[in-house]
């Protein structure tokens, strides 16, 4: 008896374990507004060799949902806007839907959400609106009456439009004229712990703000920030200033507690000769910088210490899809299967590496560069997620790895910084990031942490890292790990330990 408990506790302390190679909270948009695209047998395969954990469909492809059986991949599907009217008129017709859409295919077919209906509040056609509410809730009967409430979620896709207010974060909330729609289904994903789904872009932030400041802001790269008065903070990047709009929004509205999905965002990497923004690099740029950013599992100011769940536009591009030329490059693969750019998201990148031993560039160094004392929390970590999108390893300052402890964001901003700049040309300039970094002659690795570089000088091995305070552990940043969670798997060895003295 006391063997099986123990066993038993074990499979609980092991599922407890954090994970360097899980990313659930990385996902993609499967759009297909097109007439070129692999079938989706090639995609699935393409899909399973990348860290993408979720992919949201438009619809309920039936032969996209059955090849991704097996794979562990999350899927969201989707009902069509026409689709409300029938939907929230009929029980029957959403039972019908579920039985259609749902149950040949689940379990083995991972579907994790039902999205009803895309942005429907923005079609200002009253009718429609009045129908998503009652929508909603009978998909979320079907699903009750399928056993499936709770396993499968149900929500609404929402532009960023919905807020009347997002400067400063801290202020955001609704408009007006969406409040009284919103109240009730803000209601519904409360009650069933199902996710608000909105859809942020700083790609169209941009575009209506053109300005050299803005783009850094947006591209998670080295910028002075935005402070929010209300606050105190600063933000660095334009994703968590939005992210963190919406926060408030929903706080403004009395459901802090509802989960943020991120539905959709992303960079153009092409557009019209007029279009401002779209590019390879900002494109490469702001998807990289932003799975960085993710990985880091920093959180937003306002959400610390939990990346939010992330879908990325898009799978591929869409070639029939109608507007400016933007509208159809936003993929980050091409048909054939290669990548449109790198965003380090195949499994073999530097994601899931622990080594940091390595000198990327091979060239020899005549220093390290290393994170200043006087930076900011927010300049360091808005200069983690900019290094770590160049295409640098930054396994190693991820849970597991070689320099993940000490876990704090000065100590992860100094290895960062010194991998981008061995790589680099090494000029004065590739150690600045907006002054917040700097060039020192002494090594700065410790432990089994090795900073590349430098060709060995005073303290390359066994000594703390003298740019980091070891005592300044900052459990929400970076990818921490709660340490309440360890006192608790220290508590499950123990009570093991009892029940096997106990039993002999």
């Amino acid at each position: 008896m006391a063997i099986s408990i123990y066993f038993s506790l074990l499979l609980i302390f092991l599922s407890q374990l954090p994970s360097s190679h899980a990313e659930p909270f990385i996902g993609v948009n499967y759009g297909q507004v097109a007439d070129n695209l692999p079938p989706p047998s090639e995609t699935a395969k393409l899909i399973q060799s990348t860290s993408i954990q979720k992919v949201r469909l438009y619809g309920a492809d039936p032969a996209i949902i059955k090849a991704l059986a097996g794979t562990g991949v999350g899927i969201v599907i989707g009902t069509a806007n026409g689709d409300l009217s029938s939907l929230a008129a009929d029980p029957n017709a959403a039972s019908q839907w579920i039985s259609s859409n749902v149950l040949p295919f689940y379990p083995a077919s991972k579907i994790i959400l039902i999205t009803v209906g895309n942005e429907v509040l923005l079609s200002k056609d009253p009718n429609l609106v009045s129908q998503l509410l009652p929508a909603m809730q009978n998909v979320q009967k079907a699903l009750e009456a399928a056993s499936l409430g709770g396993k499968i979620k149900v929500s609404t896709v929402h532009a960023m439009s919905v807020l009347g207010s997002s400067e400063p974060p801290s202020s955001g909330s609704f408009a007006s004229g969406y409040q009284a729609g919103l109240k009730g289904i803000l209601q519904f994903l409360s009650d069933t712990g199902s996710p608000f789904a909105i859809n942020p872009y700083p790609f169209f932030a941009y575009q209506s703000d053109p300005r050299p400041e803005t783009l850094a802001f947006c591209l998670f790269q080295p910028n002075a920030g935005r402070p929010d008065s209300n606050t105190g903070i600063t933000y660095m990047n334009m994703f968590d200033a939005q992210v963190d709009a919406v926060h408030s929004a929903l706080k403004s509205m009395g459901f802090e507690k509802v989960e943020i999905v991120v539905a959709e965002t992303g960079w153009a990497s092409r557009g019209d000769p007029n279009e401002v923004g779209p590019s390879v690099d900002n494109a490469k740029a702001y998807n990289g910088n932003l799975i960085a950013h993710l990985r880091s599992m920093v959180g937003t100011p306002l959400m610390p210490g939990k990346s939010v769940d992330t879908y990325i536009f898009a799978l591929y591009d869409e070639n029939l899809k109608t507007g400016p030329s933007s509208e159809r490059a936003f993929g980050l693969f091409k048909i054939d299967h290669s990548m449109a750019y790198d965003v380090g998201l195949a499994k073999s990148s530097g994601s899931s590496s622990n080594s940091s031993s390595q000198t990327p560039s091979g060239k020899a160094s005549t220093g390290w560069c290393v994170s200043k004392k006087d930076a900011t929390d927010e300049q360091l970590q808005s200069s983690i997620d900019w290094a770590c999108g160049q295409g640098i390893d930054c396994g190693a300052i991820q849970p597991g790895g070689a320099c993940f402890e000490p876990n704090n964001v000065a100590s992860h901003a100094a290895f960062a910084m010194n991998m981008y700049y061995q790589k680099s040309p090494k000029r004065a300039t590739d150690c600045d990031f907006s002054q917040t970094a700097t060039i020192t002659s002494q090594n700065p690795s410790y432990n089994s942490c090795v900073y590349p570089g430098g060709g060995g000088g005073a303290g390359s091995t066994g000594v703390m890292n003298k740019y980091v305070n070891s005592n300044k552990i900052e459990s929400k940043k970076n990818g921490a790990v709660e340490s309440k969670v360890y006192s608790s798997l220290s508590f499950l060895l123990i009570v093991m330990s009892l029940i096997l003295h106990v039993d002999m």
